[in-house]
């Protein structure tokens, strides 16, 4: 005999528990994992010597953590990547930075797609989503998918929320999630790693010079933003 189907209600009811949960779940990986990974930030040399002492499960771990910092929106990403330029140096901690912010992404993308808006909404204000709508419909989409990601300083956490929302692809996503995020990370990684061997003059220009490319990467976010929500 086959089981009666699940009602309209009941499924909104599992689909909102489901969300509740994973909310509870995460909020806790943030205050039991994230403060720690925070508090590593602020302290590069004893996160160096953290992993140092852990051999190869230190790579693992670090990955693990920007996993954890993009799916987890609220942890700030940037001076997760200056750890990572400081404790593998510019090359390595590209790669495992870079590594862990295409896992996360990716996770991101398959959770939003299974559970939808309000899940998005644990993390950013629907006027945040509704200053992006104009990506469901746009003709030049892709390419502006492709824009905020590359430029540093956009929010790009927002963009892995909101891409799950969108029709894009799978192929399209995993491409300009893995391309577009290196520019970003490399500014990052170079300066830790300047940092990391105390060429500080090389790490303040390097810093400097992302600060002021960040900046005119917010500028060009809000300008193509505005553009696209008059039309």
């Amino acid at each position: 005999m086959d089981k009666p189907s699940l009602t309209e209600k009941q499924r909104k009811w599992l689909a909102g528990g489901a969300v509740a949960v994973f909310v509870l779940l995460f909020l806790s990986v943030a205050w039991f994992i994230g403060r720690p990974i925070v508090r590593f930030a602020r302290q590069p040399e004893l996160f160096r010597a953290w992993v140092d002492a852990r051999g190869v499960w230190g790579k693992v771990a670090f990955v693990s953590m920007v996993v954890l910092q993009v799916v987890v929106a609220i942890i700030p990403g940037e001076p997760l990547e200056l750890c990572g330029g400081y404790a593998f140096g510019a090359v390595w901690g590209t790669a495992l930075c870079l590594l862990g912010a295409v896992l996360g992404s990716v996770a991101v993308f398959a959770l939003v797609r299974r559970f939808g808006q309000p899940l998005v909404e644990v993390f950013f204000s629907r006027e945040k989503l509704d200053s992006l709508r104009f990506l469901h419909s746009s003709p030049k989409r892709d390419a502006l998918f492709w824009l905020i990601f590359t430029v540093p300083g956009t929010p790009k956490d927002l963009l892995c929320y909101f891409a799950g929302l969108t029709d894009l692809s799978w192929g399209k996503w995993l491409l300009i999630t893995t391309v577009g995020r290196i520019p970003s990370i490399i500014t990052s990684t170079v300066g830790g790693n300047y940092l990391g061997v105390q060429n500080y003059q090389f790490a303040l220009i390097v810093f400097a010079v992302t600060l002021a490319i960040s900046g005119i990467g917010i500028l060009i976010y809000r300008a193509v933003c505005r553009r696209h929500q008059g039309e």
